[in-house]
């Protein structure tokens, strides 16, 4: 079979490629930005890409295109399919069609952690001997890509709620079909899709409704959101984590230690490379999901011994000059919460630089810029970029005092941080995007400092 998918690049797009291309299908895919990583991720399995949405494309002449949900109607490629009448269909169906069926899907949903719990639960299964496949929506390092079709049955999914195409406004994650589900917490965001946080809760039914009665679905019972998910049905096993009373997870006595319990009974501690209160919760659902396949909690445990972490999770990019620069994924006010909570376990009372480009879309309508002065308590100083928002950030983040600077020039906020930064300082960008190329300009113009003094 011969796919041409549309909006490849993205990382979930990307993902179906790789895919797609391990199971011996022809693989041409065109998007608006054709830039690397994922270019090159691409380009290396052998698959043609194109710049834009030029119409010359249906001369490609495949038997069906893949349409990814960042492809709107006015586009030129999808109107011109539309109107000869071309086989098309959406990313999540072809995958469910062509890659999950019959397999044993273990998704993993919920608003924060998708990636990192997803990694997790993937290594887990792999340290196990189990050779999953995957897809992931960012790259864990164990791992070195973003998705693999595995060798035998399993296959572990990042299971997002955000829609499926343009045709398709039902969450991707429906078309899943999963025998083991973690439901790791449920807020409002995707703002531009959903109305509030009721709409998303009735997506998150939809999956539970998709479970069947001998699978499992472990879910947080620190979050009400999805305790009024599983209050309206649920057919299949159920476990909660962070709950006393069946799975929970403490700190040790030593640094990063953890404390399994599950029934009151503990079951397991080691020292894990992931910080932070958040990670742990992902940890003990990996661990709680991995036992419905077989792996006890105690070799999952020594799994998460090796884990590495995932790129754009607290990412050291690069330290000059004692300054150590960092990129993470967070865009959320709860996210950015987290992680700087996780840094500043990390580095104790040294300064923290928070960086932040608020780009997604719930974040550029400002429909949680209220929420944002909270969320950057921790940080010592905050830079935000403030170009192309529809509201003001500097009246939104003005709770912070002098320690919050906005800026709509990215050359200009570079200066800025370099000009703030001392040795011992860290610099935690946070953005969903590339931000323009942020981190290396930082890194650079740290080292050209140096040179100079």
């Amino acid at each position: 079979m011969h796919i041409h998918i549309l909006g490849i690049c993205g990382t979930f797009m990307g993902g179906i490629a790789l895919l797609a291309r391990a199971a011996g299908h022809t693989v041409t895919g065109c998007d608006a930005n054709v830039y690397p990583p994922m270019s090159t991720q691409l380009e290396e399995q052998g698959i043609r890409l194109t710049e834009g949405y030029g119409v010359e494309q249906l001369a490609f002449k495949p038997d069906v295109f893949v349409v990814g949900n960042a492809i709107s109607r006015g586009n030129p490629l999808l109107e011109a399919i539309l109107d000869q009448g071309l086989p098309y269909v959406s990313g999540p169906q072809w995958l469910a069609e062509n890659v999950l069926q019959g397999r044993w899907v273990l998704a993993v949903a919920g608003t924060h952690g998708k990636t990192t719990t997803t990694s997790l639960l993937a290594w887990i299964l792999e340290d196990a001997g189990l050779k999953p496949g995957f897809l992931v929506g960012g790259v864990p390092k164990n791992f070195g890509l973003s998705a693999r079709l595995g060798e035998t049955p399993f296959f572990v999914i990042e299971a997002d709620e955000y829609d499926t195409a343009f045709c398709d406004k039902r969450s991707k994650f429906v078309h899943y079909r999963p025998r083991t589900v973690i439901l790791n917490n449920l807020e409002f965001d995707h703002a531009d899709i959903f109305a509030d946080l009721g709409a998303i809760e009735t997506q998150f039914h939809h999956l539970v409704r998709t479970v069947p009665r001998l699978g499992r679905i472990v879910a947080n019972g620190a979050e009400p959101a999805l305790e009024r998910v599983l209050a309206r049905g649920c057919w299949s096993e159920l476990e909660w984590f962070n709950d006393a009373a069946d799975w929970s997870v403490a700190e040790g006595g030593t640094e990063n230690e953890v404390v399994v319990r599950h029934q009151g009974k503990e079951i397991g501690r080691r020292c894990l490379p992931l910080s932070g209160r958040h990670n742990r919760a992902n940890a003990l659902a990996a661990i709680a999901a991995a036992r419905h396949v077989g792996i006890t909690p105690d070799v999952a445990l020594d799994a998460l011994t090796r884990f590495e972490g995932v790129k754009r999770r607290l990412e050291l990019r690069g330290t000059c000059n004692g300054i150590a620069v960092y990129d993470d994924f967070a865009h959320h006010p709860t996210a950015i919460t987290l992680t700087i909570e996780g840094m500043r376990r990390q580095v104790g009372d040294a300064r923290i630089l928070a960086v932040l480009e608020p780009r997604s879309n719930t974040m550029k309508l400002g429909v949680m810029k209220d929420q944002l002065p909270a969320s950057l308590t921790q940080a010592d100083e905050v830079f935000c970029y403030g170009a192309q928002l529809g509201w003001d950030a500097a009246g939104a983040l003005a709770p912070l005092g002098e320690k919050a600077r906005v800026m709509d020039d990215l050359g200009e906020m570079v200066a800025a941080i370099v000009a703030e930064a001392r040795p011992g300082d860290h610099i935690l960008v946070m953005s969903n995007g590339g931000f323009g190329g942020i981190h290396q300009k930082l890194l650079d113009a740290l080292a050209g400092q140096a040179l100079a003094g």
